[in-house]
């Protein structure tokens, strides 16, 4: 089985470029289940419905959210659609799934959705403890378990990754729009990679224009992030499934 993790989406430049690249992949690379991180969609910061429905329509089985989940009101229309994943360790009570469960080849495949804490000022569950809670929920109910961890710090990411080696078959990492290099496959089975990397615009700034990040670093004075034009990128990986044997056989990374 070979699932398709998808960067970050940012903006109409990113969603166009899905539209265009996705549907390809999954046709030239045999992709049997797709997974698209969407928070940044919606110019740049949080995701619509309509947005929403267009990365379903381009070809994603599931979206998964981070850290502007709540950016566009419109988001609690739908928020609670078991193909959008919010993170899972947001406080107790907060609408949306933070997991799902999903068929795929007569393999259940669960996705879980987390973010980080180190460096993102959010009030959040601890992410690790909550991964806990959810692989004590799921683990006899389903085939294979797959996470984007949506935080800002390497250390973060990596830590989780170990911390469920052997429990998980795959940790992914979004958030930094910048795709690593350092994709491997674990000591107990566990496939990982620390970020994804984004689909959006090739000249800028994490997806940002130029010259309105520059601003902000040059003068520390507030400066409005602005979205970049032009040329797009995509970033993503793929996860290779022995579906016999159950573990990853193979990891690429894809950048168009």
């Amino acid at each position: 089985m070979k699932i398709l993790a998808v960067g970050d989406i940012i903006g109409e430049v990113g969603l166009k470029k899905l539209k265009e690249i996705l549907p390809k992949i999954k046709e030239e690379k045999h992709i049997d289940f797709v997974i698209v991180n969407g928070e940044n969609v919606a110019g740049g910061m949080g995701i619509t419905e309509k947005d929403f429905n267009s990365i379903i329509e381009a070809g994603a089985n599931v979206v998964t959210l981070g850290n502007h989940t709540w950016a566009k009101k419109d988001v609690f229309k739908f928020i609670n659609n078991e193909k959008l994943l919010r993170p899972a360790n947001y406080p107790k009570g907060v609408l949306g799934n933070g997991y799902g469960i999903y068929k795929c080849k007569d393999k259940k495949i669960a996705v879980v959705n987390l973010i980080g804490r180190t460096n993102i000022n959010i009030l959040t569950e601890n992410p690790f403890l909550e991964m806990d809670n959810i692989i004590n929920k799921i683990k006899n109910s389903v085939d294979y378990i797959v996470l984007d961890f949506h935080a800002e710090a390497t250390a973060e990411k990596m830590a989780m990754a170990y911390y469920l080696d052997g429990r998980v078959n795959i940790v992914f990492g979004t958030h930094t729009h910048v795709q690593t290099a350092d994709e491997r496959i674990l000591p107990n089975g566990t496939a990982y990679i620390t970020d994804i990397g984004m689909t959006g615009p090739k000249n800028s700034i994490i997806g940002m224009e130029i010259q309105a990040s520059l601003k902000r670093f040059l003068t520390t004075l507030p400066e409005k992030y602005k979205l970049a034009e032009g040329e797009a990128i995509f970033n993503g990986c793929i996860f290779d499934i022995n579906e016999d044997k159950g573990h990853i056989e193979n990891i690429i990374r894809i950048k168009y």
